[in-house]
């Protein structure tokens, strides 16, 4: 997935189609330790080639392995992006328009694959579950502490607050009293 400018050149009339399956699972390991394997990432689009730039308009579609938040097992991520990216041949005061991200050129060559690492790179999730560890109900737990979901954690937090320090329960009557008079 690297051209030179002149060979983009070649194809300005008519634009470049792009269908390549890409094998990155061992760079995408090595920038991102928590990537355990990579399917090969198919990438599809079009380049739109002028004289000042290369516009690509990409779907990287493919299947990256990530560990289990919970468990570590496994879990297999679908990855499904739609990008475009927008390299520059003449620097200018090219205006970004809509979503295309801007790139210089370093040399006369175009390399897409850095690129698309990145992007793949940005759509990890911070958890992703197993089916097994979704549909467990039961969540770790050990001497004095305890994982909770959301749902449990916010049912916690309401009977605390309805729940008085022994304490403090004269200063609630005080209020009663101000009440009636």
């Amino acid at each position: 997935m690297k051209w030179s400018t002149i060979q983009l050149q070649k194809f300005r009339d008519k634009g470049l189609h792009i269908d390549e399956n890409v094998h990155m699972a061992e760079q995408l390991q090595k920038m991102d330790p928590q990537i355990r394997d990579a399917s090969p990432i198919h990438i599809k689009g079009r380049a739109d080639i002028s004289s000042e730039k290369v516009t690509f308009h990409l779907s990287i579609d493919g299947t990256i392995v990530l560990p289990c938040s919970r468990t570590l097992v496994d879990v297999d991520y679908p990855i499904d992006i739609q990008t475009t990216e927008t390299f520059l041949l003449k620097p200018s005061d090219y205006e970004r328009q809509g979503d295309e991200e801007l790139h210089p050129i370093e040399g006369e060559m175009i390399d897409l694959n850095p690129i698309i690492q990145e992007i793949i790179l940005l759509e990890v999730p911070m958890q992703v579950f197993s089916e097994e560890a979704r549909d467990d109900q039961n969540l770790p737990s050990g001497n004095d502490w305890e994982v909770l979901t959301e749902e449990q954690a916010f049912q916690e937090e309401v009977e605390d607050e309805k729940k008085v320090d022994p304490r403090l329960a004269g200063l609630s009557d005080f209020f009663k009293e101000n009440k009636d008079s």
